[in-house]
């Protein structure tokens, strides 16, 4: 399928705010709220095995934000992205409303909604993915 220059532009908006965004909230869970920090308040909010859940979804963040700036295995990383951010709409937010000020679905809707739009239409071709894997007869053609 044939993107257009402006489609291109607008999927590499899309995967450099959404991966400005993850890295910034990997980073605050790292050195600002600390891994410990992490893990208590997911355990406040009833996630489950917080010890091991809330350093892991700090890494995909941190890691999965860089590489979707970078446009590195970009479909891979936004369907894990999605499914954090479905799994927090979920668990945590939906009982709060819509609105981000009383902690409701506003901004994990937005970020998960983001990530699926990356996972189902690409990184475009301003991205590492399109200069490694854009060759049709790539098996890994399906990154790009």
């Amino acid at each position: 399928m044939q993107k257009t220059a402006l489609t291109n532009t607008g999927l590499t908006v899309l995967r450099i705010v959404l991966g400005f965004l993850f890295t910034a909230h990997g980073w605050r869970k790292f050195n600002e709220w600390t891994i410990d920090g992490t893990q208590a308040a997911f355990g406040e909010m009833g996630i489950p095995l917080a010890q091991t859940t809330a350093p892991m979804v700090a890494t995909l963040e941190l890691v999965g934000g860089i590489a979707l700036i970078l446009g590195l295995l970009s479909r891979p990383v936004a369907v894990l992205l999605s499914v954090i951010m479905l799994t927090a709409l979920v668990m945590v937010h939906l009982s709060a409303g819509i609105f981000v000020e009383a902690g409701g679905v506003e901004l994990v809707l937005l970020l998960g909604a983001g990530a699926a739009a990356v996972a189902l239409a690409g990184p475009g071709k301003l991205s590492l993915d399109y200069a490694m894997f854009s060759r049709r007869d790539s098996k890994l053609a399906v990154l790009a």
